[in-house]
């Protein structure tokens, strides 16, 4: 399962500002705080874990290189981050955007009780997760990955997403809904 807690925010701001006067302490912690979170959002599209490693490479160069350029992260350097990220598997992917099986797998829990009973009910209950998962559209999938995956806010999620709050709010909605739906409608099977 890949659960991911992510470093406060303002002092997120204040590394930033740090790295951007070139301070090499405050550049390697923001490496060493995100490269984990950046590769598991990228290895929940991509399969092959050298692939997904090479691409959380290539963001923090990407960072890098824009920390001496003329455009640096200004504010949000998680938003920032994953929004590259995302743009990385674009470029990797072109159009096609949808989540790996294998990954997905990954993201839903598996049970760690030790009854019989119990590891079989959980197991279904994570297989039926994952199976309404894969119905959802890519954008829904993305947002549910994005918000309660990486624990992104409404805020750094809209950036990264190109929308607005509203938006979010709206395609999150939508998406638990969806899944709600998806889910009660296989209980009554």
């Amino acid at each position: 399962m890949i659960v991911i807690v992510l470093p406060d925010i303002s002092a997120d701001q204040r590394l930033l500002n740090a790295a951007k006067k070139n301070d090499q302490t405050a550049q390697r912690t923001i490496y060493e705080r995100y490269f984990t979170p950046i590769y598991q959002f990228i290895r929940l599209r991509v399969d092959d874990r050298e692939q997904a490693r090479d691409l959380a490479a290539d963001v923090f160069l990407d960072f890098f290189v824009a920390l001496r350029g003329s455009n640096p992260p200004r504010k949000h350097l998680r938003a920032w981050l994953f929004r590259v990220a995302r743009n990385k598997l674009y470029d990797h992917y072109g159009k096609k955007k949808r989540y790996t099986t294998t990954t997905l797998d990954e993201w839903v829990p598996d049970s760690s009780e030790n009854s019989p009973e119990n590891q079989l009910m959980s197991t279904l209950q994570a297989e039926r997760a994952r199976q309404a998962l894969r119905l959802l559209n890519d954008e829904q999938q993305e947002v549910l990955l994005l918000r309660f995956g990486q624990g992104l806010n409404l805020q750094e999620t809209a950036d990264l997403m190109d929308k607005s709050i509203g938006a979010i709010k709206s395609l999150q909605f939508r998406a638990v809904e969806r899944l709600r739906q998806l889910l009660d409608a296989e209980e009554m099977e």
